[in-house]
């Protein structure tokens, strides 16, 4: 039996993407993504929500495109797979992160606030992916009986 690493999101980036080359000359992007569940609280009747932040790395093109399309608050879906880094830091302690290597990549929603039109704007919508996926922009709303608590 073969194993499977996938990770699907779609979510708004936390900040600007960070874009760095290796020493071969490839571009790196890094930024944080959140996503954010929404339910109702079965004792109270509020309204809830989590937010759960990821850290995703693009590579090559995927990078370069999202450093020249992505601002903050910029909302993405995101294809890809995790991987957990361990280095050591200047303390001596050992640590660890766990990323997401993004290797699918759309754009969803509009521009973010700010962004001028001409100012390296892309359709609305417009994929900008390495294999052809399809997302549509959704919120997860769960109903109380989804929620196992």
């Amino acid at each position: 039996m073969s194993t499977l690493n996938k990770v699907t999101l779609i979510g708004y980036l936390g900040r600007d993407p960070e874009i760095r080359s290796t020493a071969a000359g490839d571009a790196v992007a890094q930024f944080t993504l959140a996503t954010t569940e929404t339910w109702k609280d079965k004792a109270t009747g509020e309204k809830r929500e989590a937010t759960e932040w990821h850290r995703v790395v693009l590579y090559r093109k995927l990078a370069e495109i999202a450093g020249q399309y992505l601002k903050k608050g910029s909302l993405v879906y995101v294809e890809g797979r995790l991987q957990t880094r361990k280095w050591t830091g200047k303390d001596d302690v050992e640590r660890y992160v766990v990323e997401i290597i993004g290797d699918d990549l759309r754009m969803l929603g509009g521009r973010p606030a700010g962004d001028e039109e001409g100012e390296g704007a892309k359709p609305e919508g417009a994929p900008i992916t390495r294999k052809s996926a399809r997302a549509q922009s959704a919120e997860f709303e769960f109903e109380d009986d989804a929620i196992p608590f």
